[in-house]
């Protein structure tokens, strides 16, 4: 905290000269009172902080660690909910996709001494008639926080199942949700949308559901996140003798292609665009008939190199309790 803050909010707050601020000190009394100062700071803090759900489909690929990571350490946010997402149409998939997801989001939050609500997502994608929703722990969270708030800000890092559903369960709760989602491809000359990359292929119907919604969606392509690359040796380099930083960069080794020298950590493109929205910026296109007609606010661009350099400067500045 700021000693100048301190100062300023003591005098004001207690109706106090500046001369008498100095009388106080080493007195009982002023012990008090600088109580009262942290506990005001702690409440503003508290108050400034943005209240998100994350969605993630962890157990996928390696880049949803590294970004909920990120998010997990940002002082600006709070993680109401870290909801699991299932990628069972994937054909590597594992037989209970989300429960990987679930236990590594667990996992994480254990590594980071962290104690947030974690919620069981869909099993699998929405159904193919009747009741097509998901009905899951996940969902239910989403439609609960909906109601409470006047607005509900959802970072989504896979498939759209939990989200939708949601929706689909309880469509007055569209109106209120902020959606930031990874997936899809747009060309920004042309204006086509393509929806034929891993997360939109996930749930297909899912996202056809949100886009003919009333929902805010906000968009990060694959086609601009995939200036995330990066080879293991350079990320290695910056956070592997960080005890987080080993975490994360196991989960690299121990994945399916481990052996991989490079990845594109798209995740991460998205977490840190919402958390710092001049590391991009962003267009707002009306889409074709066919994927809704609607406006929608798409990223066209990202600086990876400080992004990058933000995630090292927050894994190596965080220090476990």
């Amino acid at each position: 905290m700021e000693v100048r803050f301190v100062f300023i909010l003591l005098t004001q707050y207690h109706k106090l000269p500046c001369y008498k601020f100095y009388e106080m000190q080493f007195k009982p009394t002023s012990l008090f009172v600088l109580f009262q100062c942290v506990l005001i700071l702690h409440v503003f803090q508290v108050e400034a902080q943005k209240s998100i759900i994350v969605d993630a489909d962890t157990g996928n690929e390696v880049d949803d660690i590294f970004a909920l990571a990120r998010i997990l350490l940002e002082p600006t946010v709070k993680v109401t909910s870290l909801n699991a997402a299932h990628w069972q149409t994937s054909h590597w998939s594992i037989a209970k996709s989300m429960e990987n997801s679930h236990r590594l989001n667990q996992q994480l939050l254990g590594e980071m001494n962290l104690s947030i609500t974690t919620k069981r997502g869909a099993l699998a994608r929405m159904y193919d008639w009747g009741d097509r929703a998901q009905h899951s722990a996940a969902t239910y969270e989403i439609i609960k926080q909906a109601k409470e708030n006047e607005k509900l800000t959802i970072l989504v890092l896979g498939a759209l199942t939990n989200v939708a559903s949601a929706v689909f369960i309880e469509p007055n709760i569209a109106d209120k949700l902020e959606i930031y989602w990874l997936g899809t491809t747009m060309n920004f000359e042309t204006g086509v949308l393509k929806r034929n990359d891993f997360n939109p292929m996930m749930d297909q119907f899912a996202l056809d559901y949100l886009l003919d919604s009333t929902a805010e969606l906000n968009i990060m392509p694959i086609s601009v996140a995939v200036d995330m690359e990066i080879d293991f040796d350079e990320i290695d380099s910056e956070i592997g003798d960080h005890f987080l930083g080993q975490f994360l960069m196991k989960r690299w080794a121990d994945h399916i292609d481990g052996s991989r020298r490079n990845r594109i950590l798209w995740d991460l493109a998205l977490i840190t665009a919402f958390i710092k929205p001049e590391l991009a910026t962003t267009s707002t296109i009306t889409t074709s008939k066919d994927s809704g007609n609607r406006r929608i606010t798409f990223y066209d661009s990202i600086n990876a190199k400080a992004i990058y350099a933000d995630f090292y400067k927050t894994i190596l500045a965080f220090k476990k309790e």
